[in-house]
Parts: structure tokens; C-alpha cells; sequence
């Protein structure tokens, strides 16, 4: 056997070239099943990305982004939230939860925009912070697009946390 056997086309019709429909995309209903698996596999992308896309509306995944640092004094959490001002951005701290809410609204209403990969509507963010921290002191600053809340700890939640030598 030679490998123009294994070829499905050219053997016993010429050198013509195969068709570009498969044999599923003559059948309607394998066609659907594929579109409907496509557009969910659309949908679903976003959750584990970067992109925002559903995720952060009604709090399903982690937009905005957020980067914590906790030294023995304070925690910092840092949050990029482009394209929002002071104005559209709500910072809460109840219960050892600190909240960020907020709604991204679109500039203009276009209605022949076709394509958009920019994410508009309200997101929230809960982060649990695990220590007690001063809550008169909670400082929160917004620039260029970055929001920083800066939450002291309490002297009992400094006295808590314990270092551990480590040995070779």
C-alpha cells in the first residue's frame, strides 16, 4: 500500500480536491449542536480570563483586579477600575469585609455599534480581611484609574501575628 492510497481524494477521480463542507455541516442538526456549543463556549471564556466580560457583574468572578499586601501594621489593597472616577466607585468595610462597589457606564449610545469587547455595568467585590483593623483610620485614594484603601490593623491583630524561624 502507498501513502496516495491513504489520500481520500485523487486516487480513482483525478486530481480533484475534496469538498470544504464536512460531512456534518449537510446535517442540520449537527450543525446547530456545534453553533450552540460555540456560543456557550463564548459565554463561559470570560470566567477564568482576565477579561471582566460577565464576570463582574452581580459578583461572579474577580473584576476589578485587585493586588493585597498585608505588612504587621496595615493592609493595602490596591484595585485598577479604568475608565471610572471617584464619583461612580462605593467603598464599604462591614464586618471585617471590605467592599467595592461600582457601575461602569457607556459614553455614548451608539446603536450601530456591531462589536465591543469594552465591559459596562455594576461590579462588585468582597475581600475578607481576617484581621481587626482601626476602622476610623481607613484611608481609601483614587489616580489615574487606581483605587487604594490602606486599612491600619488594630495593636490587638499586630500582637497576634507570630513569626516563625525557619531552620536549615
Amino acid at each position: 500500500m502507498s501513502v496516495r492510497d491513504l489520500i481520500p481524494w485523487g486516487r480513482n477521480n483525478g486530481n480533484q480536491v475534496p469538498s470544504l463542507l464536512r460531512d456534518d455541516d449537510r446535517d442540520p442538526f449537527l450543525s446547530l449542536h456545534r453553533e450552540v456549543n460555540r456560543l456557550f463556549d463564548d459565554v463561559f471564556r470570560g470566567f477564568g480570563s482576565g477579561l471582566p466580560s460577565l464576570r463582574g457583574a452581580s459578583g461572579f468572578g474577580a473584576w476589578p483586579s485587585v493586588e493585597i499586601s498585608d505588612t504587621d501594621k496595615a493592609i493595602k489593597v490596591t484595585a485598577e477600575v479604568p475608565g471610572l472616577e471617584e464619583k461612580d466607585i462605593e467603598v464599604l468595610l462591614d464586618d471585617g469585609v471590605l467592599t467595592l462597589k461600582g457601575e461602569k457606564r457607556s459614553e455614548t449610545e451608539d446603536k450601530e455599534k456591531q462589536f465591543s469587547e469594552r465591559y459596562y455595568g455594576r461590579f462588585e467585590r468582597r475581600i475578607p480581611l481576617g484581621f481587626e483593623v482601626k476602622e476610623d483610620q481607613v484611608e481609601a485614594t483614587f489616580k489615574n484609574g487606581v483605587l487604594t484603601v490602606s486599612l491600619p490593623k488594630t495593636e490587638k491583630a499586630q500582637s497576634q501575628v507570630k513569626r516563625i524561624a525557619i531552620r536549615s
